[in-house]
């Protein structure tokens, strides 16, 4: 009987040390702006696959363009469209497209949308550049678009 009772405490412990782990993982990511990073030998084999995508989602090359998947029951999501629309304000050449998630499932899939919020930084020529999962910070998103907005005016 002490054995069980040694056992199940074990277990019980094991279970919460996972939980905090994942847990302390996944707050260390939410809101993190990641670089996206093109894979090796992919440019011979013609254009990006995203940018029929999100040419179907109205982003078009030319300025760079912050493209929100949102939710309609997402809190995230209203606080994260009201602080792009503040960065599309603030600084010139930033276009803001915001997507309903739950009517553009295939786009969802196709561009690896797992959860919502998330942003698509995509460049003047249309690259997904960096992404966002969760609200990102606004310091950290000024700061990325500051060399995307310069090398788009040039």
């Amino acid at each position: 009987m002490r054995h069980s009772h040694l056992t199940g405490l074990l277990v019980v412990i094991g279970v919460l040390t996972l939980a905090t782990v994942l847990g302390w993982w996944w707050r260390r990511r939410d809101g993190r702006i990641r670089s996206v990073v093109a894979a090796d030998g992919l440019a011979d084999l013609g254009p990006d696959p995203a940018s029929a995508t999100l040419a179907a989602l109205g982003v078009r090359p030319g300025a760079v363009t912050l493209v929100q998947f949102s939710s309609a029951y997402c809190a995230p999501c209203r606080a994260t469209r009201r602080l792009l629309t503040e960065v599309e304000g603030r600084v010139d050449g930033i276009t803001v497209v915001e997507i309903d998630a739950e009517r553009h499932l295939d786009e969802v899939r196709a561009l690896a949308v797992w959860r919502t919020p998330t942003v698509l930084v995509v460049d003047a020529e249309g690259r997904v550049v960096q992404r966002v999962s969760g609200m990102p910070g606004r310091d950290e998103l000024m700061a990325a678009l500051r060399p995307l907005v310069a090398g788009a005016a040039r």
